[in-house]
């Protein structure tokens, strides 16, 4: 009976939320025992004297030695009925008889619980019973409560009804029913909700009741009626009904009539049979015009002083077959092309075909009986449509259809049904005769087709303008034939031309219109076109200059006259002189040399005569005007150049042959003691102008960069040129003993004259007195400065010379040999060792010497100069 501490845990305590269920863990706690063996727990944890008394707990084992406390759902955890808290005491015992007593404490928790129905919703479903016609006004009143005393929200489903409920519960109409056409029964499901969103739902059922207030109505939907005319009285046109909307469901009596004043109906009061009473004739009277008859129909539920409907229907008289169908025209003229597919549509000869009955289902007629010429290539499309198609294309460049132009075609009209009349007796049928001619119209439906898909033509450059080069030729296979046109559409032109050829615009012949250059271009493509007026068709001619020896050889130069001496030799190249020859379309080969006039004693001749492009003028043969032989000074040959050198005898008698031609004036000066008039010279002036197109704006610039870079250069090349001969050439006075070329480059230099230019003359200007120094081969002259020396290194040497039988001597200077050797030119005793000599080998030839002193006259001539004197230096 000791008391020990033996519940791990407790006191304690817990909470748990009301209502909750059977089961519910509230509290775990555990019993401690001692280790020994023996021990152990007698008596298991129990509550003892809970506080209140219920038994809505107890204690369940989960483990040996661990507990819990749950609910047992016997009474209900309620916090609105029940106390908040219940003092459990717990009790346990061991097996040593050791005690402990603890009290767990449970709060019951506040837990919010949906609102609840009173009254008669609270245990089934209210049935609601409104009138039609009642006004809009309250219906029911909802009672509800929440056990938590909050406010409710009503609110009711679904929303699209015609009723709505306030905030305190009452269910209101928002129309006025009409049984007859408003549902008959509403389900209302009316919900109450919390403010912590639980809620309750119940239905109320609105049943709305039926008064007598409708009016009865035409059950019969059909407003028009079809008759033919003819009938006989007591035919029914109809059978009209009708309801009471307040009889629904059961049968109800109602009466029928005709308001409208009417001869050709009645109606049957009790059946609504509606009957033909009188003759009906469309042909006569009002329904020729208005085939339709209205007719006012009345139903009463009553027959005095009750509720009424009317209604109007129409009764049209629909007329008989009597009238055949016409067609105007009855003939058609109609044209189709040749290629017209098939299945085409031609003719729609219900167009023209009508039929004056006026009911649709007696005015219907079809074709039939299509025949005559050529029907098996059309048809109709069906009896009905009247439509006139082909059956299969016609092509008339078919053998078989050569010649057909016109097709004539029949076709019959004919009434459907048969015509008929009630008061007549008597049948027939109308029909009518179609005429139709139909014309194949031809259709270009070919490309035209060159013979060849290229042409090609070879043409020799010679050949004359406005020739026939060769002839293009195009068909097609359309019938009757096409006529075709030719045209050029691409090529045929150059640079100097646009059109260089033409072309026959109906025969297609090829001309040209301006000289071939084979050696401008050696082929020309031109794109020729074929049209029939329709469609075009393009082929390639391809015209291929033959190359013929149209082309003179040109030489360089072709004009020119110079002097050479008498004395000159044989087999010298007269003055170094040569042409240059080319010809376009021969090879430089090909070229061959002579001297057709003027060569008198065949002084002259060309080396190489032949084989060659260069030929060099030579002195054939010396001259002799002592004896007599010769007696002309002044030749003038005509050379002629031909380009026949590679060609055998036999092929020179049948290719061209072209010759060019140079002209030579040559003068043969004497003795140059006599005045000799010189030949004047002429300058040709070559004028050349660059144009620039917009677009090369940058050929300026880079032409004008270049230039400044090119002038910097060579200002730079310049200074170091100043700046080596300062550095080389001694001061002017000062004996040097550097070679002559050294000499004469710093000589040149300072001087500021020309390297290869020596001043190895002098005379005085008759015209001023001042001296002036020249140069004998090259004419050129400058003024002498004070205390100048003559150049030494290039003196020349004085000889002199007898005429045989004159008498008469003249002073000639000699400059040296340019055969010989520099040292014998650099020698100061040049002249001594000259003299000793032979005449031969010291002098030139008389002819040169003469030669050299009328060029030096001229230049003296040309810059208004006296001449130099002969043999002063």
């Amino acid at each position: 009976g000791r008391r020990t501490r033996l519940l791990k845990g407790l006191p304690g305590t817990s909470t748990v939320e009301e209502n909750a269920a059977a089961g519910v863990s509230v509290y775990t706690f555990n019993v401690t025992i001692s280790p020994m063996p023996s021990e152990g727990v007698e008596v298991l944890p129990l509550i003892i004297k809970p506080n209140p008394l219920a038994e809505a707990f107890r204690i369940e084992a989960r483990g040996s030695l661990e507990f819990s406390v749950v609910t047992t759902g016997n009474p209900v955890l309620d916090y609105e009925t029940m106390p908040k808290t219940f003092d459990l005491q717990i009790f346990v015992e061991d097996s040593m008889g050791r005690t402990d007593l603890s009290t767990l404490t449970v709060q019951i928790t506040d837990k919010n619980e949906p609102p609840v129905f009173q009254g008669n919703m609270a245990f089934q479903t209210v049935i609601i019973y409104v009138l039609e016609g009642t006004g809009m006004e309250r219906i029911y009143q909802v009672d509800a409560a929440d056990p938590e005393k909050a406010e409710l929200k009503y609110s009711l489903f679904p929303e699209s009804v015609p009723f709505l409920v306030s905030e305190t519960g009452a269910i209101f109409s928002t129309k006025v029913f009409d049984y007859e056409k408003d549902p008959c029964c509403y389900f209302l499901n009316i919900t109450i909700t919390d403010p912590d969103g639980l809620n309750s739902t119940r239905t109320v059922n609105v049943n709305i009741i039926n008064v007598n207030d409708e009016r009865p109505y035409f059950t019969t939907e059909q407003r028009i009626y079809r008759i033919p005319e003819e009938q006989r009285p007591g035919t029914t046109v109809a059978n009209i009904t009708a309801k009471d909307p307040d009889d629904e469901d059961s049968s109800s009596k109602l009466f029928y009539s005709i308001q409208s004043s009417d001869r050709y109906f009645s109606i049957n009061p009790s059946t609504g049979v509606l009957q033909v009473t009188g003759r009906i004739d469309r042909d006569a009277g009002s329904l020729q015009v208005h085939p339709s008859i209205s007719v006012i129909l009345r139903v009463e539920d009553s027959p005095t002083g009750g509720h009424f409907s009317e209604m109007e229907i129409t009764i049209i008289v629909e007329d008989i077959n009597d009238n055949p169908p016409e067609c105007n025209p009855s003939a058609f003229r109609k044209e189709a092309n040749e290629n017209t597919a098939a299945g085409t549509y031609l003719l729609n000869l219900r167009n023209y075909c009508k039929d004056i009955d006026v009911d649709p289902s007696y005015n219907q007629f079809n074709f039939t009986g299509l025949s005559g010429f050529g029907s098996n290539n059309f048809a109709l499309e069906s009896a009905v449509s009247g439509r006139l198609v082909m059956t299969e294309s016609i092509d008339l460049e078919n053998p078989a259809n050569l010649g057909v132009e016109v097709y004539s075609l029949t076709v019959r009209v004919q009434d459907i049904d048969c015509p008929n009349y009630a008061s007549k007796y008597h049948f027939y049928t109308s029909l009518d005769i179609i005429y139709i001619y139909i014309r194949i119209k031809p259709v270009n439906e070919f490309f035209p087709v060159f013979s060849d898909l290229s042409y090609e033509f070879n043409v020799p450059e010679t050949t004359k303008v406005g020739s026939s080069i060769g002839r293009v030729n195009a068909r097609d296979k359309d019938w009757p034939p096409s006529m075709i046109t030719y045209s050029i559409v691409a090529g045929g032109g150059n640079r100097d031309y646009i059109n260089i050829f033409w072309i026959s615009a109906t025969e297609g012949y090829v001309k040209i219109l301006s000289r071939l250059d084979y050696e401008t271009t050696q082929k020309h493509i031109l794109i020729v076109q074929a049209s029939d007026q329709e469609k075009t068709t393009t082929a390639s001619v391809t015209v291929n200059v033959l190359e013929v020896n149209d082309e003179e050889p040109v030489c360089s130069p072709n004009f020119y006259s110079f002097q050479i001496p008498v004395s000159l030799a044989v087999g010298t190249n007269i003055n170094g002189f040569r042409i240059l020859c080319q010809d376009r379309d021969s090879d430089p080969r090909s070229f061959r040399y002579f001297i057709n006039e003027g060569n008198v004693n065949n002084h002259f001749t060309f080396s190489p005569s032949a084989g060659s492009n260069i030929s060099h003028l030579i002195l054939a043969s010396g001259f002799d005007y002592e004896s007599g032989l010769d007696t002309s000074w002044i030749y003038r040959l005509l050379v002629y150049v031909t380009d026949d050198n590679l060609l055998s005898a036999r092929d020179k008698s049948t290719h061209p042959i072209k010759t060019g031609t140079v002209t030579l004036t040559i003068r043969v000066i004497p003795n140059p003691t006599s005045v000799i008039t010189t030949t004047p010279g002429f300058t040709i002036v070559t004028k050349k102008e660059n144009l620039y197109s917009d677009s090369a704006w940058y050929v300026p610039f880079v032409i004008t960069l270049g230039g400044l870079l090119l002038l910097g250069l060579l200002g730079y090349l310049g200074f170091l040129l100043v700046m080596w001969i300062r550095t080389h050439c001694p001061p002017a006075g000062k004996p040097v003993s550097t070679p002559l070329i050294h000499f004469t480059f710093c000589l040149s230099s300072q001087t500021m004259t020309k390297l290869n230019t020596v001043f190895d003359g002098e005379a005085r200007d008759p015209v001023t007195g001042k001296m002036y120094e020249f140069n004998t081969r090259s004419g050129a002259r400058r003024w002498k400065k004070n205390n100048e020396p003559l150049q030494p290194a290039l003196a020349m040497k004085v000889t002199s010379n007898a005429t045989g039988d004159s008498g008469q001597g003249s002073n000639r200077a000699e400059a040296p040999s340019k055969k010989e050797p520099s040292e014998k030119r650099k020698e100061p005793t040049a002249e001594t060792k000259a003299g000793a000599k032979p005449l031969s080998e010291q002098t030139k030839a008389p002819g040169q010497d003469g030669m050299e002193l009328q060029k030096q006259k001229e230049n003296h001539e040309d810059r208004g100069l006296s001449p130099a004197p002969q043999g002063k230096y």
